[in-house]
């Protein structure tokens, strides 16, 4: 085993190696997660989003998003990285390779002559006699003289043209990288490497499974509680009404921990009698209602409270404690929505179909009023509220034919009817220059078929494009009254009268991600159907022009129904802006199973030909003995009629 001082020398490298591992690529990680929202943080420019200060932030807030706790950790394990890469340097420096004649100042080869001058040179100038400094006597006698006796020796210098070593060949050394001080302990280092390697290899991995487990027991990939998500999904119905979504809503689990306190009654009750309009109480049953309303969880009754003081726009009259709460309501929703809206979803019978209603009616949570009263969409709209879009909705019949009108139509419109000024007309058209529009084209296929039978794999396939009178095609929605990021996503959904088909989320923000899941789907649907590789290579890039123009690829697989002639809709859904969702009709003629059915047919037929061969030799191995002595006393017989025909001929003939 190598020596302790050896071992102590490996060990700030091990340490480096451990540190450098994760450190490395999770630093990466990071930078690109920074520099993509630089790239992506293309948000609304009108007043009331500057004003909200969510999208500008100060000196202070930058500084402290920069030292949070991973940001701290991350900058002071590469302090530790750098003063480790500083100090082995500095190792190595010590503990290079024996190489006297670069100590001599010699060439390899060199002469004794050569060596003898050198050693006299060096003497002069490193001996104790002639310098008095303990380095150079240090230097002279663990250096110059072993150099010098290294290559006067002739096995020595032997040894070191062979092996490279004074000494001949060397064999391997078995170290612990450990410091000295642990190894200097008397007694053997194998009880300090058992426990080394137990705390390695066994206790550090069980930990971080423990902890992972823990984790994956209580939350879902979209860190969402598996509480919450259970709770979803045994509160939705087949068909759910607009006024029973908040109900199941607000059932989550995690808005079941937010602080319930005495303090806050007061202000509770002075919410309800603001939002009590939106709570959709029935009027001939006002006080049961009520009554019914404050029975409920307080945690619930606070979190919807909460989030219809949102929706009505006047949050500001909260209590500080009410606004810590309000904001960490918040916070939940956007991924809280979204794992309701796949709860809605996901397969719910023996078809493997989800819910098409729930879905509806969870996407557009964030519209205060139902879009039928037509002032909906109006509202996503800067410096207006509901009298101002009532005022709108009565000179227009839709929001689209509002969007259609020309700039100067609708200046005039907002100065003169609504009564806003030039600024404000200015922020409206910003906004309006972002709110996409969407358009739809789908189809179902087998792959290599013409049609599609019971039973078969059916491939759906939705190219979703998307533009914007501004011309970009991933943007940060209009939100200044949600306190935090949000990004807009889209769902498409393939459904019949009721039932979901076929769902996925859809973003437009992640070019390079579509563009590559594009690629892939479209060179693996050529494959399988024996295309050329100039055709794929055509179909490629037929569809990375499209992602990049604005489009977006989805594709999914569901198993063919029974016979029959299905008339879907494909609805593509926005949970950002009210008024854009888009659908499409799409009718599926499903054929009565015949594809295979003659091949199965030839099948049993060559089945039951081989089991009457196999019949008809077993008849013939039993009774082949007879057949043969059957034949032969027929030849016999023959042989004998024909001899006897010969002889009763003859006889005539005589």
């Amino acid at each position: 085993m190598a020596e302790p001082e050896e071992n102590g020398a490996l060990f700030p490298i091990f340490i480096l190696t451990i540190i450098a591992i994760p450190l490395v690529p999770y630093t990466f990680v990071k930078l690109s997660r920074a520099f993509s929202k630089k790239q992506r943080s293309i948000h609304c420019q009108c007043l009331e989003c500057e004003r909200s200060g969510k999208y500008k932030r100060s000196i202070f807030q930058k500084i402290s998003n920069f030292t949070s706790c991973s940001n701290l950790t991350v900058v002071l394990l590469w302090f530790v990285m750098i003063f480790l890469i500083y100090y082995t340097k500095n190792i190595s420096r010590e503990n290079q390779l024996f190489e006297p004649f670069s100590i001599l100042g010699l060439e390899p080869g060199a002469s004794d002559l050569a060596i003898k001058k050198a050693y006299r040179k060096l003497s002069i100038q490193y001996h104790p006699d002639k310098n008095p400094d303990p380095e150079a006597n240090k230097y002279f006698v663990e250096s110059i003289a072993k150099a010098y006796q290294a290559l006067t020796d002739p096995l020595s210098r032997e040894n070191f043209e062979k092996y490279g070593h004074p000494d001949g060949r060397q064999g391997y050394k078995l170290g612990i990288a450990l410091p000295q001080f642990i190894l200097g302990i008397d007694g053997d280092s194998g009880g300090v490497l058992l426990l080394c390697t137990v705390g390695l290899c066994i206790l550090l991995p069980l930990v971080i499974a423990s902890i992972y487990l823990w984790r994956s027991s209580k939350y879902t990939g979209n860190y969402v509680k598996l509480q919450t998500r259970q709770a979803y999904y045994e509160s939705l119905q087949p068909s759910l009404t607009p006024s029973k979504v908040m109900e199941v809503f607000v059932q989550a689990a995690e808005y079941a921990e937010i602080p319930v306190r005495k303090s806050d009654d007061e202000s509770l009750k002075n919410l309800f009698t603001s939002v009590k309009s939106e709570l959709k109480l029935d009027p001939k049953k006002m006080k049961q209602d009520e009554a019914k309303f404050w029975k409920q969880h307080p945690a619930s009754i606070k979190t919807e409270l909460l989030i219809q003081k949102q929706l009505t726009r006047e949050s500001a009259a909260l209590s500080p404690t009410l606004q810590q709460d309000f904001r960490r309501v918040l916070e939940f929703a956007p991924r809280l929505l979204e794992d309701l809206m796949k709860m809605a979803v996901i397969p719910h019978n023996e078809q493997g179909r989800g819910w098409l209603s729930p879905a509806l009616r969870a996407v557009p949570l964030s519209a205060r009023k139902s879009s039928s009263e037509g002032i909906a969409p109006f509202l996503q709209l800067p410096h207006v509220n509901d009298s101002i879009a009532k005022k709108i909705a009565l000179q227009v019949k839709s929001f689209q034919e509002f969007q259609e009108l020309s700039s100067e139509e609708r200046s005039k419109l907002l100065r003169e009817v609504t009564g806003l000024s030039e600024t404000d007309v200015v922020d409206v058209e910003k906004v309006l220059e972002m709110i996409p529009s969407l358009k739809i084209e789908v189809i179902c296929k087998t792959e290599g078929e013409e049609g599609i039978q019971e039973g078969d794999i059916v491939t759906a396939e939705a190219w979703i494009t998307l533009k914007r009178p501004n011309g970009l095609i991933g943007a940060v929605p209009h939100s200044p009254y949600f306190p935090f990021h949000k990004e807009e996503n889209f769902w498409i959904l393939l459904a019949d009268s009721n039932n979901v088909w076929f769902f996925q989320k859809v973003s437009f923000m992640d070019e390079a991600g579509a563009v590559t899941a594009a690629s892939n789907a479209i060179s693996e649907t050529m494959e399988s159907l024996g295309a050329s590789v100039e055709a794929q290579n055509n179909a490629v890039r037929e569809a990375v022009e499209k992602v990049k123009s604005g489009s977006r690829l989805v594709m999914g697989k569901l198993l063919a129904p029974e016979e029959g002639t299905y008339n879907l809709t494909c609805f593509c859904l926005s949970d950002a802006w009210i008024g854009c969702d888009q659908k499409t009709s799409l009718k599926v003629e499903v054929l009565k199973r015949t594809r295979d059915l003659e091949g199965e047919f030839a099948e049993e037929g060559m089945e039951e030909e081989e089991e009457d061969e196999v019949e008809e030799e077993d008849y013939e191995s039993e009774y082949s003995e007879d057949e043969e002595d059957k034949k032969k006393r027929g030849s016999k017989k023959k042989v004998n009629k024909k001899g006897s025909s010969s002889e009763d001929s003859g006889s005539d003939e005589d």
